[in-house]
C-alpha cells in the first residue's frame, strides 16, 4: 500500500485523490509510462488510462515543454512592451496595476519552488545514482517517492 509519512513518523495510507495527484506528477513531470505510474501509485492500469483521458494529462504533459525560464522571459517581454507603450510619461492606473501584477508573477516564479521542481530534482538525482551506484537506485527512488508524497500531503 502507498503511504504518506506524517510529521510523527507514522505511515498514513494515501487517499485516492492523493494517489491521483502523485500519479499525475509521475506521468506529467517524470514522463513515465502509464503502466509504470500505475505500479508506483498502486492503482490499476485501467484507472491510469481513465485519469489520463478524463483529465487531459497528455495535453498537460506536452504543455510543460515550456520551461519556467521561458515563462519568466515572456513576462519580462510584456513589461518591456508596456513600458514602451507608456513612453516618457507615467502609467495610468490600469497600466500600473498590470505592471504590479507582472512583477509579482516574476518574483513568485523566480523564488518559489513548487512540487514539480522538486520532482525534477528527485528525477535528476535518481538518474545520477543509477549511473554511479545502481545498487542504491531503487532505495533512493522509494525515498524520493515518499518525499514527494509527503509534499502532496501539506
Amino acid at each position: 500500500m502507498v503511504y504518506l509519512a506524517n510529521t510523527f513518523a507514522r505511515k498514513v495510507p494515501m487517499t485516492i485523490d492523493q494517489k491521483k495527484e502523485f500519479a499525475k506528477l509521475l506521468y506529467v513531470r517524470e514522463r513515465l509510462t502509464q503502466k509504470e505510474v500505475a505500479t508506483r501509485a498502486e492503482v490499476s492500469e485501467q484507472t491510469m488510462v481513465k485519469w489520463v483521458k478524463e483529465n487531459g494529462w497528455e495535453k498537460l504533459r506536452r504543455s510543460l515543454l515550456v520551461t519556467k525560464q521561458e515563462q519568466i522571459v515572456r513576462l519580462y517581454d510584456q513589461i518591456e512592451k508596456l513600458n514602451t507603450d507608456i513612453g516618457d510619461g507615467y502609467a495610468d492606473s490600469k497600466q500600473a496595476d498590470v505592471l504590479t501584477k507582472l512583477t509579482a508573477a516574476i518574483r513568485n516564479m523566480e523564488t518559489e519552488v513548487n512540487i514539480g521542481e522538486r520532482v525534477e530534482v528527485c528525477m535528476e538525482l535518481c538518474d545520477y545514482v543509477r549511473q554511479v551506484a545502481p545498487e542504491k537506485s531503487s532505495e533512493l527512488t522509494a525515498i524520493c517517492d515518499s518525499f514527494i508524497k509527503s509534499m502532496l500531503k501539506r
